[in-house]
C-alpha cells in the first residue's frame, strides 16, 4: 500500500480540534447575551477536547482515550439535557433568557 500526498495525520486531527476550540471561545466571548449560543460553544470545545483525545489513542494504538472521550460525551449529554431544562423553566417564569436577567436568581 503506498502512502501517497492525501495521507490523513495527527496534524490535520489537531487542526481540527484547533478551529472547533477557537470557535466555541469566539461564541463564549463575543456573544454573552443569549446562553443558549453560550451553551453550544462549550459544547464545541468539548468536541475539541474529544476529538484531540481520539486522535491520540488512535495514533498510540491504546483505548483510553478513546472510552475518555466517550465519558465526556456522556456527561456532556446530561449537562445539556439539564442546562436547556433549567433555561426552560427560567423562561417560563422571567420571559427571556437573557444573560443579565440571570444575577437575578441569586438569593
Amino acid at each position: 500500500m503506498e502512502t501517497g500526498i492525501w495521507e490523513i495525520g495527527i496534524g490535520h486531527y489537531l487542526t481540527v480540534a484547533a478551529c472547533l476550540l477557537t470557535l466555541g471561545m469566539f461564541g463564549i466571548f463575543l456573544n454573552r447575551k443569549n446562553v443558549i449560543i453560550i451553551l453550544m460553544s462549550v459544547e464545541l470545545m468539548l468536541l475539541a477536547v474529544n476529538i484531540n483525545l481520539v486522535a491520540f489513542a488512535h495514533f498510540s494504538g491504546d483505548l483510553v482515550g478513546q472510552v475518555f472521550a466517550l465519558f465526556i460525551l456522556t456527561v456532556a449529554a446530561a449537562e445539556t439535557a439539564i442546562g436547556l431544562a433549567i433555561i426552560v423553566v427560567y423562561y417560563r417564569n422571567r420571559g427571556s433568557i437573557a444573560v443579565e436577567d440571570i444575577n437575578m436568581m441569586k438569593g
